[in-house]
């Protein structure tokens, strides 16, 4: 009686084999036809994407019972079990297309983040195309600092020294209003040349050669600052004799709305309305 008992818990336990593969087979090709609707260029429902998801979750859990069953019947139960080659070839081949798939599709979804992520980069860039956060600066990276220093002006903190004469201790000054002070150095091609390979900067603040005889850059303030005394620093560094010839000229920002307008162009204005050696700061 035991023996007809143990031999009917094994036939259950080969129905359960029988009944996972036949899910397998009805399920792993549906799943494997959803992975591929997710593509980087297509826009997926976040539903399908859940339904993945789940469908997975059970796929393995399925393979995983079958595997723990095949254990115990090939153990205590092997003489009443009969092994299913050509079976368990399709269950090997079904875990082997569902961690395929799911794998390329997970692959897949972070490349589709990777390019929203890029795609907003690109929008902060382009938002202020009448403005300087694209157009002050050529290099991507330094579009991509400028844009982020003015955003999180508040959170800034200075972390390596300056030898940059503006005068500006480098302590951070709490509840202190920041800002940002662009200026431009514009002048012959080989005095921009000695001027740039002099100049030293803080962390946060950015130089870029706009031009061959021009040089754009930025000043992240990190407390409250006189403009008159910045200008006047300024004004002792290119009184030297060997910057006299160049022109200087600053603005100072406290918010993304100062950068809206035709800057660049009214910068050029102004450059051209000025003597050399002159250092002006620019109320725009």
């Amino acid at each position: 009686m035991e023996r007809d008992s143990l031999q009917r818990y094994a036939e259950s336990l080969e129905k359960t084999i029988q009944s996972n593969h036949h899910y397998l087979k009805e399920n792993v090709k549906n799943f494997q036809e959803m992975c591929l609707m997710v593509t980087p260029e297509r826009n997926v429902p976040p539903e399908i994407v859940l339904d993945i998801r789940q469908l997975y979750k059970e796929i393995r859990t399925r393979l995983t019972e079958i595997k723990a069953i095949e254990q115990l019947l090939q153990g205590k139960y092997r003489q009443y079990y009969r092994r299913d080659a050509m079976r368990d070839k399709e269950i090997l081949e079904f875990g082997f297309i569902a961690k395929n798939c799911y794998s390329k599709f997970e692959y897949t979804l972070m490349q589709k983040e990777a390019q929203k992520k890029a795609k907003e980069r690109e929008g902060v860039l382009r938002v202020d195309q009448k403005g300087v956060p694209c157009q002050w600066f050529r290099s991507k990276e330094n579009q991509v600092t400028f844009v982020r220093n003015l955003r999180i002006l508040n959170d800034l903190d200075y972390e390596m020294p300056s030898d940059l004469a503006t005068g500006e201790r480098r302590e951070v000054t709490p509840n202190r209003p920041r800002s940002l002070t662009l200026f431009v150095f514009s002048g012959e091609e080989r005095i921009i040349d000695d001027l740039q390979s002099r100049i030293r900067l803080r962390e946060h603040d950015i130089m870029e050669r706009y031009a061959r005889n021009e040089l754009h850059g930025l000043l992240a303030h990190l407390r409250e600052i006189d403009p008159l005394a910045l200008e006047k620093k300024f004004k002792e560094f290119i009184g030297r004799q060997e910057f006299s010839k160049l022109k200087c000229l600053l603005l100072s920002v406290h918010s993304p709305e100062k950068l809206m307008g035709d800057v660049l162009g009214l910068i050029k204005k102004a450059l051209q309305g000025m003597g050399e050696g002159e250092v002006k700061t620019l109320s725009n």
